[in-house]
């Protein structure tokens, strides 16, 4: 991506190494990283969080595009309130996933639902055929934000990161 993406109240950048401290609100939060093991460890402190985003900074311009990850920055406070990523889905590599985190203070206010529908079109925008989101079933919160973004449900697998999962896939033309 090359200028960052405006909602109506979000911004989504690049992260940086000096956002180590709030992708640490987000990503070392014991209610987000349940989610994300054994996928990405738990990130134990902000210099771990800092090492974390300096691999992330380092690989973002080697990812096959339209792959990466990105910051949320809520407008009105110029808070990084999550993350949002495009990544290729193992162990195959032919899926695009789409995924968000948020920190938990800012759940519930419809910020990963807009965030993520600005991703969806710039990545479809690029080109892109499909996007996949996974979740476990016990997820209702990502089940539900999937089904926000109007993905459909394609069904129960252990495909991917060796754990079942509920998949959805999302198609330019289910916009």
């Amino acid at each position: 991506m090359t200028a960052p993406l405006r909602t109506e109240r979000l911004l989504i950048r690049d992260w940086g190494t000096d956002d180590a401290e709030a992708a640490f609100a987000v990503y070392g939060s014991p209610e987000v990283a349940r989610w994300l093991t054994p996928v990405m460890r738990t990130v134990d402190d902000v210099s771990a969080m800092r090492s974390v985003l300096e691999a992330w900074v380092e690989a973002q311009p080697n990812l096959i595009p339209p792959a990466g990850r990105w910051a949320v920055v809520r407008e009105t406070d110029g808070q990084v309130i999550g993350g949002l990523s495009l990544r290729l889905l193992p162990p195959f590599e032919e899926d695009f996933e789409l995924n968000w985190q948020l920190r938990p203070d800012a759940w519930g206010q419809g910020y990963a639902t807009e965030a993520s529908r600005a991703l969806i079109s710039w990545a479809f925008s690029q080109g892109l055929e499909e996007l996949f989101a996974v979740a476990r079933p016990s997820n209702q919160r990502a089940i539900q934000t999937a089904r926000r973004l109007g993905m459909e449900w394609v069904g129960e697998t252990d495909k991917y990161y060796e754990l079942r999962l509920q998949a959805f896939r999302l198609r330019p033309g289910d916009m």
